[in-house]
């Protein structure tokens, strides 16, 4: 995370710094941002009240919502207000946040927001990030410093409990325990296949059967009972449609890790009409698999607006319904 566009909050642990227009460094040469006077990548302020005649969506996620690597116009926050004329999307991306952070983005600042349809978009990935007590995060002088967030912890009786706020300041040096997030398992054995290249990476995890996420590989799993219990209490408060939008990993979109195990889990939070499940997987996947390599960076991971385009079009095929809008999306 790059702190100079970040500020401390005491409940979700940080946030954009309102009101600021920035270029950011990138291996495309660098991306444009701009923050609303709330504090998020967004180009609407935040107003309770909706126009009259606009359907409003709230969609919440971490980096591959806020747009990392995008300027804003490419994001598919941008692009689906382009696909389903007469809405605004309410875009509350926080890069590098949880799911569990997002549900206290959602509590500290838009309960009371009027809205049509709730988008909770869930990167696979999140699934460790909910169980841990730090993120990592590099200095400007390249050290590796630990950001406090708040967490929870599911009790035996299937309370959940919240700890961390408000959010200590204080940054510790990296810690060697579970209590941050490393990446996934085996940081050293990583660090030894990312200096081989990307190519050979990518063949190694196809003939290993890597795992990024294997938290989801059984119901009972602690990981996924956290996720999930979060993501229940969030919809639990809602009284409105949600989609729960779980966006893969590119391991998933260039199949070199299976995704039957997290979709078996998402498909269970579903609860038609009110809840549904929309997994784009399949739409990012009817490319050939050599296209299906320009949904990501040379070097960084984040969607490519090429894949923002996919993840809007997929969207939108299921919002559109939802809020009543009769245009028909073609398949990507």
């Amino acid at each position: 995370m790059n702190r100079q566009i970040f500020q401390y909050h005491p409940v979700v642990g940080y946030q954009f710094v309102p009101g600021i227009k920035a270029r950011l460094d990138h291996e495309t040469g660098g991306y444009l941002m701009r923050t609303n006077q709330a504090g998020f990548r967004c180009r609407h302020e935040f107003v309770k009240e909706r126009r009259e005649g606009v359907s409003r969506v709230l969609l919440f996620g971490d980096s591959y919502t806020a747009g990392d690597g995008v300027s804003d116009k490419y994001r598919y926050s941008e692009l689906l207000e382009k696909l389903i004329p007469g809405i605004e999307v309410y875009n509350f991306g926080l890069s590098g946040s949880g799911t569990d952070q997002q549900y206290l983005i959602w509590r500290e600042f838009a309960r009371d927001i009027e809205h049509d349809v709730v988008v909770i978009s869930v990167l696979v990935e999140n699934i460790r990030r909910v169980v841990v007590r730090y993120r990592p995060f590099q200095t400007q002088e390249g050290e590796t410093r630990m950001v406090p967030k708040p967490y929870f912890t599911l009790a035996a009786n299937g309370k959940l409990s919240l700890h961390h706020v408000p959010v200590p300041q204080e940054c510790p040096a990296e810690k060697a325990d579970g209590a941050a997030d490393k990446g996934g398992r085996f940081p050293w054995l990583r660090q030894q296949v990312n200096r081989m290249g990307p190519k050979v990476k990518d063949v190694l995890q196809a003939l290993s059967g890597y795992q990024p996420v294997p938290g989801f590989d059984r119901a009972d799993h602690p990981d996924w009972r956290l996720l999930e219990a979060i993501l229940l209490r969030w919809v639990a408060e809602l009284d409105k449609n949600v989609v729960i939008f779980p966006i893969p990993l590119y391991q998933h979109v260039e199949e070199n890790a299976s995704a039957t195990a997290y979709q078996a889990r998402f498909a269970s939070l579903a609860a038609p009409p009110r809840v549904l499940v929309h997994d784009p997987l399949s739409d990012m996947q009817r490319v050939p698999l050599a296209e299906r390599r320009g949904y990501r960076f040379q070097k960084d991971c984040h969607p490519t607006p090429s894949a923002h385009e996919v993840l809007a079009k997929s969207l939108a095929r299921c919002i559109g319904p939802m809020l009543n809008k009769s245009q028909t999306f073609p398949l990507i």
